[in-house]
């Protein structure tokens, strides 16, 4: 029986009666602080309350079998796939989404259902609910879970830009992707940020973004806070935090219209903002939550940096606190795979 019920999870046909649509993949979300290689065949972490503007970019790892989704350059998805097999094989490359149909069915396969799909090609490849045995096994689609699928559908445009890639036709860090996005929202090419050099206290270019929805990314892990305008680094620091061995977790917040209480977290001296914590899968006791009795005065921003900063923050602008690294260099991504018995991996030496 058990058996049967994974079979239905992963590949759905088997059990369905003809015409109807099958269900793929977890109902719902992971803890947002998931690590993407604990994720296990079919499951997904979806939280896009910690960016709920900005553009959206998708990029999916060949190598990982896992797609990525950022807005305004975070990471608000993360879920597991299947994409192409041998002889089927998923083109690499920079595409636009150019169609998008909730309740597409093949003209190709038996009339398959392919849920939410979003077209990359007008020869067939899409994003699409479909099944996930943990390997590559579509006819050169991208699956995803249902629910992901549903979501992703939802949050996403046409023409949004979707990247696929390798470890052979991309940088690492794009085909090992971070918590903050590894390519340019509108043109898909890659963009590793500049790391702060030594010495190299922080650095501020507000040019290269002039407008837009504002996040800040604070990690403890990094030691770093990193603002992003409309999906564009703007600047980033060194910063430290009071107890370090103390962990934080992981928390989002937004900034309410109206003034806060007390004093800025941020800018010392300054107003306070009205921040309030935003639900996150597995956090949902921490929403409403204000940011001092979130984190106390356990961040220390550079002053003349911070200076720089607050007179973004507006209502609207958001801020994710995690003990996480979000660092390209930091992740420990590089080398991880699904490891779920794919069939078609060569034997070794072969």
């Amino acid at each position: 029986m058990r058996s049967l019920l994974l079979s239905v999870l992963l590949f759905g046909f088997a059990a369905f009666p003809a015409g109807a649509v099958p269900f793929w993949g977890a109902k719902e979300s992971s803890p947002a602080d998931t690590a993407p290689t604990a994720l296990k065949p079919g499951e997904f972490v979806w939280n896009p309350a910690v960016a709920p503007e900005g553009p959206i970019v998708v990029v999916v790892s060949l190598t990982e079998q896992r797609a990525y989704v950022y807005r305004n350059g975070i990471e608000i998805g993360v879920t597991t796939v299947s994409t192409g097999k041998p002889g089927h094989e998923t083109p690499t490359g920079i595409f636009t989404v150019l169609q998008k149909d909730k309740d597409h069915r093949s003209s190709k396969y038996n009339n398959a259902p392919m849920p939410y799909q979003e077209r990359l090609t007008w020869d067939g490849v899409a994003l699409h609910a479909g099944g996930l045995p943990g390997y590559p096994e579509s006819h050169g689609c991208v699956h995803l879970p249902s629910k992901f699928a549903e979501d992703l559908f939802g949050a996403s445009h046409m023409g949004m830009t979707v990247v696929v890639v390798d470890n052979k036709t991309a940088p690492i860090d794009v085909a090992h992707p971070a918590a903050l996005a590894p390519v340019d929202p509108s043109t898909g090419a890659a963009d590793i940020h500049a790391r702060l050099q030594a010495g190299e206290r922080w650095h501020w270019q507000p040019e290269a973004s002039p407008d837009g929805p504002v996040t800040i990314v604070m990690s403890a892990a990094d030691q770093r806070v990193i603002v992003i305008r409309n999906g564009i680094e703007i600047g980033r620091s060194r910063i430290a935090f009071s107890e370090p061995g103390k962990a934080l977790g992981t928390h989002a917040f937004i900034v309410k219209a109206g003034a806060g209480t007390g004093e800025s977290v941020i800018l010392k001296g300054a107003a306070a903002h009205d921040w309030m914590a935003v639900q996150m899968p597995g956090y949902g006791d921490a929403a409403g939550t204000d940011l001092s009795s979130a984190v106390g005065g356990r961040i220390h921003v550079p002053q003349d940096f911070a200076s720089q900063v607050y007179p973004l923050i507006t209502p609207g602008t958001t801020l994710l606190v995690t003990d996480a690294p979000v660092l390209e260099e930091n992740t420990g991504r590089q080398m991880t795979v699904m490891g779920a018995g794919n069939p078609n991996a060569a034997a070794p030496g072969g």
